[in-house]
């Protein structure tokens, strides 16, 4: 089958008319129908069926479908690549990052960014570590900012910052303490989180090591909601520093661990395609950015 028969095909399939089909392939239906009737005269297969006046998917079209699926969703994925390459052309710098960067450092790099080059546009996107090569590889974003990201074929790893884990607790929960240990946290209920990834995996890691065993009184999937719980008095929480400093307040401290717990901040972006001026300009304002945010809230305990 050509790529215009399985385009073709897919649109009758999925719509289930002639006429639906051509309308969401921009065409006439006799030229539908003529590419249609080429395919089942060529594959000697009865595709569709005019039952009672519709047409109706044959089981062979069905088997057909299941084979040809993946193949129209990797043209959909092309033209998508496409469509985003063009729009690079014009000045717009597609970001990706995981969401605790984008809540609590880019939007700062982004706005010095754009105050130093007004005509840049700046589109921001969350991703998770296990879709990064996938939104670089369709050109959803040209970097990447995520934490300590997992060697992939195709992909350059830049390491920009060293980060750590902190515990974000309410003030009178550890008074008058610099930092914490992790032999501090049992005892009291916790705001656990949920989410896979390389941070959970540390932490899981180093709590293993020790022997400790934590009293679990809340879940979250993600930093952000922790940090909101535990605003709220549902416990302590162990997140990346950057969302621990974005939400310390007069009632919440982040508190350093002793030993730390570090890892790497990166930017990921394919090995065949250098980062543009832009990206590398906007990079430049992250580190800034995340170093305003260090120093604004100190390196102990911040408040």
């Amino acid at each position: 089958m050509r790529l215009r028969q399985i385009e073709v095909f897919h649109a009758v399939y999925t719509t289930g008319s002639i006429s639906a089909a051509a309308r969401k392939l921009h065409v006439t239906q006799p030229a539908v129908s003529k590419v249609l009737h080429h395919t089942q005269a060529q594959l000697g297969l009865t595709l569709f069926e005019l039952v009672r006046g519709r047409l109706v998917a044959t089981e062979q079209a069905h088997a057909l479908y299941r084979e040809v699926g993946e193949i129209h969703e990797r043209l959909a994925a092309l033209d998508k690549a496409v469509g985003n390459l063009r729009q690079l052309a014009g000045g717009l710098l597609r970001v990706g990052c995981v969401p605790s960067l984008g809540q609590h450092v880019i939007p700062a790099a982004v706005t010095a960014l754009r105050q130093r080059h007004p005509r840049l546009s700046v589109e921001l996107q969350t991703v998770h570590h296990d879709e990064v090569l996938r939104r670089l590889l369709e050109r959803d974003c040209e970097l990447a900012l995520v934490y300590a990201p997992a060697t992939q074929p195709r992909v350059r790893i830049q390491v920009l910052e060293q980060a750590q884990l902190m515990v974000l607790a309410q003030q009178e929960d550890f008074p008058g303490r610099p930092h914490l240990a992790l032999a501090d946290l049992p005892g009291r209920p916790m705001v656990g989180l949920a989410s896979s990834g390389p941070l959970g995996e540390l932490f899981d890691a180093a709590i293993e090591r020790e022997g400790i065993a934590l009293d679990t009184a809340v879940t979250s999937q993600t930093y952000a909601i922790g940090a909101a719980l535990t605003a709220h008095g549902a416990g302590p929480c162990v997140v990346d520093e950057f969302t621990a400093r974005g939400h310390a307040s007069a009632q919440l401290k982040a508190y350093p661990l002793q030993p730390p717990l570090h890892f790497p901040v990166c930017c990921v972006h394919l090995e065949d395609r250098p980062l543009s001026a832009a990206a590398q300009r906007f990079l430049g304002c992250f580190s800034q950015a995340l170093r305003h945010l260090r120093q604004a809230s100190g390196p102990g305990p911040t408040a």
